[in-house]
């Protein structure tokens, strides 16, 4: 065999050996793209149900839960000093109206020692002495029962207003102890709303972001995978040249033996297949770079999903995540409740006191001032009678106009006593009013709704470090199947790079042509190598060489078949 034969030879068990590794490489990248591409569709899959989750109900229930709760607590925040404000102004009518009531006390009971002071006097008296004792006696009965329910009002009273110093007390010192921690947790439940609401907002901004990133990876790996079926065709491209370059080495002792000058078939062979290598090389080339970058976009943008999915539940760090902090508000939040429901309850007590006494204290008025009229009458009557005794009813006069004065006294005390006693309602009217809003907050569920608030944003927690960490492991192994199958692109491009030297060496083999002549049976014979090609990009390059020797291809183009790309 002479050395260009050995050429030919070698230069065959190269191409062979780049046709193999294309199609060992291309069938495992292609498995490794299949499988990737399996993988993101699970990534997907999880991502969209992680965006889902919170944008669920599930989580707009907790929102909102979150959300009533801060406006309840800042309403408790705002209740506070007003509540506050009317105990301290009903302990100080309370107070004023305790002195009065003590005024009242003191007056009947100075009536009361006036109504003796008369009967005594009456007894000297000679004439109509009965009258004046049945008047003293009769003051006396009406001063006697006004003082009993004076009296009682005193106690009672007594009683109001340890209730109420106390309530106010109590209230006080809540205040201002925990108003401050309710304003914080108002504004924490807040920004835990706010948190959770933007998270219900990217989820929704995400997932269609998301969604734009799976068109882009879809569109991706289709073109990855057309791009590994065209590798078949340089496949078939190699193929062609090996069988080309074989039939000019058949040719070679028949024809021309030892490729002398004048054997022009197989050496016009020889170039024409130098020529098609090189073409078939330069288009993979382009081609494995295009799969490199296709791989590395897919990467990309599933690397890019993944930190999405990541910014979904709040960041890297898992536990301390502004979920904990909800968690922690909420539990904050519960406590406050309970003690301000707690503190209520000495209001309420305080309340309930108002309602038993004032009631006893305006009946307890109003006989006064019906008594007070009756024993002003009485006084008057006995004071005119007594004057026509002349100096013998002297005194009597004197002791019955005390009486009368002393029941104007009673008249005056109860007179500023009323306007009291309606402040008195006045403000536990109010007061009631302010913790009929705080009832109406229902503060008693308060907890419980806290509660099934903190059970489903820690259920949902759960589920979501479940679903991130799904989406990081998948992730990491797409990461490393699509990584892998760039490796191995990368080291297929590096072995390919020796078709331009094969090129080279069957340029050398052919030698210089000069003005090649063929005959017909030649033209036949390269026809026939035409009409072997299944892609355009081959025609062309055959009827290209051939042209530059004043060679026409006659040959009809032959149909392109199914797997004619132009991409190699």
């Amino acid at each position: 065999m002479t050395s260009s034969h050995h050429q030919l030879a070698d230069a065959i068990t190269s191409i062979e050996q780049v046709s193999s590794r294309i199609e060992n490489t291309f069938a495992q990248v292609g498995g490794q793209l299949g499988e990737g591409h399996t993988i993101f569709q699970g990534l997907n899959e999880s991502l969209s149900a992680l965006s889902g989750e919170l944008s669920s109900a599930q989580i707009e229930g907790a929102s909102g839960a979150l959300q009533d709760i801060a406006r309840r607590l800042n309403d408790l925040a705002e209740a506070l000093p007003a509540e506050t404000a009317l105990l301290d102004r009903l302990r100080t009518t309370v107070i004023e109206s305790g002195g009065l009531l003590k005024q009242l006390a003191k007056q009947i009971g100075m009536i009361m020692i006036i109504a003796r002071s008369a009967k005594i006097e009456s007894a000297s008296l000679e004439s109509a002495r009965g009258n004046f004792v049945a008047f003293t006696q009769e003051a006396f009965d009406l001063g006697k029962s006004v003082q009993v329910s004076i009296e009682s009002c005193v106690r009672d009273q007594q009683m109001l207003a340890a209730a109420v110093e106390t309530a106010w007390g109590r209230q006080a010192e809540f205040e201002r102890c925990y108003r401050p921690q309710l304003g914080a947790s108002t504004t924490d439940l807040r920004s835990a709303f706010v948190d959770l609401e933007q998270q219900r907002r990217s989820s929704v901004h995400i997932a269609d972001l998301a969604g734009g990133s799976a068109r882009k990876i879809s569109d991706v790996v289709g073109r990855s995978i057309v791009l590994l079926q065209a590798g078949d065709s340089t496949r078939q491209r190699l193929e062609h040249v090996s069988e080309a370059v074989e039939r000019a080495i058949d040719l070679t002792p028949s024809l021309v033996p030892g490729m002398t000058p004048a054997a022009t078939l197989d050496r016009l062979i020889v170039k024409l297949e130098a020529s098609q290598l090189k073409d078939a090389q330069h288009e993979f080339d382009s081609g494995i770079a295009e799969i490199v970058r296709s791989l590395s976009t897919i990467i990309s943008e599933v690397s890019l999903l993944i930190e999405r999915g990541r910014s979904l539940h709040g960041g890297k760090d898992g536990d301390s995540s502004f979920l904990v902090r909800v968690r922690a508000t909420l539990a904050q939040a519960s406590k406050l409740i309970a003690m301000c429901e707690d503190g209520g309850r000495s209001t309420d007590e305080a309340l309930g006191v108002v309602e038993s006494t004032l009631a006893k204290f305006r009946d307890a008025i109003a006989n006064l001032a019906d008594s007070i009229v009756d024993i002003t009458l009485i006084g008057m009557n006995a004071s005119l009678k007594a004057g026509h005794l002349g100096e013998k009813g002297r005194a009597f006069v004197v002791i019955a106009n005390e009486m009368k004065l002393t029941a104007d006294h009673m008249g005056g005390v109860a007179s500023r006593l009323e306007p009291l006693l309606v402040g008195i309602g006045g403000a536990a009217d109010e007061l009631r009013a302010t913790r009929s809003r705080s009832e109406q907050n229902e503060l008693s569920h308060m907890e419980a709704e806290i509660l099934q608030a903190l059970r489903e944003v820690e259920a949902g927690n759960e589920r979501l470090g479940g679903l991130i960490l799904r989406l990081v492991e998948e992730g990491g192994e797409f990461d490393r199947v699509m990584n892998g199958a760039m490796e191995q692109m990368t080291a297929l491009g590096a072995g390919v790079s020796a078709l331009p030297a094969v090129a080279e060496s069957l340029e050398s083999a052919a030698g210089d042509l000069g003005d090649a002549v063929v005959d017909p049976n030649d033209e036949a014979v390269l026809d026939q190598l035409y009409a072997r090609y299944t892609m355009e990009r081959e025609r062309d390059v055959h009827r290209n060489v051939l042209r530059g020797f004043g060679i026409a291809t006659n040959e009809p183009e032959p149909a392109a078949a199914e797997c004619d790309f132009e991409l190699f």
